[in-house]
């Protein structure tokens, strides 16, 4: 049997009413999305998107200085970094569509709502920064077979220091923001600046070897960014798989068992199942309870073990909890109780 909690409950009255809602509670299926928590998930997409449309005021802003400075000087080094701060500009575009969308609610042909564009978006950003890298690759290496000369260095020094300064102010408002509303993407976005604001500071010494004389210093540091780029790449399509996976921390699983065999009545757990939807979790779990308990009671047990789960488990909004008895001898449809140690 699964059971979920309903939004609101009537004020008690008398016994049989109150035994009548439990039942017809029983028999009907319920979600349990509180107002409280669908309001906290809608206030955490409009900072997301307060956050999103900053960083690309931000990244704008840095980008065209540096493109401007490109333009003048021909530096590749320069140009690399110009590259990636624009994709990651950009890349506030796919997450400010998966914001909005998953805003919408829930509706018979997408039952568990639109959280899963943040998702979808992780593709996109993921394939923005890969463009960036190969074509950083590409501008390096031909540098390298073709050198040339590398004009207004104390510009591309300047222009090095407003791309790092940016990438780390844009790097520091998402993680923040990210880790407040519970979003991977953001946070993962957020250090993903961070690495831009160290790419900034490799076109700095850049200018300074090419100052120096080194001629190949400007594409060798176009090559130590293509590197940088391709680590931040492949942790960051690392990340998007596992949530397409349904990758959730075992330390969260761990947290729910807890909190479920804390819960009295609880004989004990069965599978516990959670999933990322968007910047939420959702669960599903067995509990294992007396079999002697009527239907009322066990359904009242199921209630208290959701509501544990739902306050134990951080960015949990909803579960679902299904009840089962132990396993006795000869019967194979009976759940094994997983006991505490």
């Amino acid at each position: 049997m699964s059971h979920r909690h309903p939004r609101d409950h009537p004020p008690a009255g008398r016994p049989p009413a109150r035994i009548r809602h439990r039942i017809a509670h029983l028999l009907v299926p319920h979600r349990h999305e509180a107002t409280a928590k669908v309001d906290a998930v809608m206030e955490a997409s409009r900072e997301g998107m307060r956050t999103l449309w900053l960083s690309l005021g931000v990244l704008g802003l840095t980008t065209c200085v540096q493109a401007a400075v490109v333009a003048v000087s021909g530096s590749v080094a320069l140009m690399g970094d110009t590259l990636h701060n624009a994709a990651d500009a950009l890349t506030a575009v796919p997450l400010g569509i998966a914001f909005v969308l998953g805003r919408r609610a829930a509706n018979r042909r997408y039952t568990y709502g639109y959280g899963r564009a943040e998702d979808l978006a992780g593709i996109a950003v993921v394939f923005t920064i890969a463009v960036s890298c190969a074509l950083t690759a590409w501008q390096a290496a031909d540098r390298l077979l073709h050198p040339r000369d590398i004009g207004h260095l104390w510009a591309v020094a300047a222009a090095a220091a407003v791309g790092s300064a940016g990438n780390e102010w844009v790097a520091r408002h998402r993680i923040r923001t990210g880790r407040r509303i519970g979003s991977a993407a953001l946070v993962a976005d957020g250090l993903h600046a961070r690495t831009d604001g160290f790419t900034s500071l490799a076109v700095l010494f850049g200018a300074g070897g090419t100052a120096l004389g080194w001629k190949a210093a400007d594409p060798v540091v176009g090559l130590l960014i293509t590197a940088a780029i391709a680590l931040v790449l492949r942790d960051a399509a690392r990340e998007v798989c596992r949530r397409l996976m349904d990758s959730v921390d075992p330390a969260l699983v761990d947290t729910a068992e807890r909190a479920l065999r804390g819960v009295g009545g609880v004989l004990g757990t069965g599978q516990v199942r959670m999933r990322w939807i968007g910047h939420t979790l959702r669960a599903e779990a067995d509990i294992v309870v007396d079999p002697q308990l009527t239907v009322v009671q066990a359904h009242a047990l199921a209630v208290e073990a959701e509501h544990a789960l739902i306050h134990a488990v951080p960015r949990l909004t909803a579960a679902t909890v299904h009840i089962d008895h132990p396993a006795e001898d000869g019967d194979p449809h009976a759940a094994l109780a997983h006991h505490a140690p």
